[in-house]
């Protein structure tokens, strides 16, 4: 039995919420979400909360009744408070700068490497550190591990782009006999 299903999602102010169909909308502003449910969830709305609740009993039913709920709570801290990622760069001439819709990366290879952003997604940077923000949570982590997978952090010296709260376990190199 789901845990995370049974826990309302509380509906900050400002946020406008309501049932499409299958669909759940989530407005703020000109801002809408939409999660479909596809009818796989109850969906009940009172006041400023939200509850889900489970179609049958199957097996299947119990995970879409947590997994629903998740992606709504992500949604409404989205449309709150947004979503940011951070990355540090590591090494010598490892730069970084942001160029109209466009992420400038010159991290040691022969060509510098242009990284388009995503609609919704805005990136600044400041010194070796990219910050990464938007109200979409799986948006903002695929862009990260994108702009990651460039040049990931290596194990000897620690260059490369990695999260700033990451840490690299480093290894000892070649020792002479």
């Amino acid at each position: 039995m789901s845990r995370v299903g049974k826990q309302p999602v509380t509906v900050a102010n400002g946020i406008d919420v309501s049932v499409d169909g299958t669909a759940l909308v989530a407005k703020k502003g000109n801002l809408e979400k939409r999660l479909e449910t596809h009818g796989r969830v109850g969906i009940s709305i009172d006041g400023n909360e939200v509850t889900f609740s489970k179609v049958g009993e199957a097996k299947e039913s119990s995970a879409f009744w947590g997994t629903y709920r998740a992606l709504f709570a992500n949604i409404i801290e989205g449309l709150d408070k947004g979503f940011q990622k951070s990355l540090e760069i590591n090494g010598v001439g490892y730069r970084a700068a942001v160029q109209g819709k466009t992420l400038n990366l010159q991290l040691g290879f022969s060509h510098p490497i242009d990284f388009a952003i995503p609609e919704g997604v805005e990136i600044t940077v400041e010194k070796n550190i990219i910050h990464i923000k938007g109200t979409d949570k799986q948006t903002i982590g695929q862009v990260a591990a994108e702009i990651r997978s460039f040049r990931p952090p290596e194990p000897y010296k620690g260059k490369g782009v990695k999260y700033t709260d990451e840490v690299i376990v480093r290894k000892a190199g070649k020792s002479a006999s």
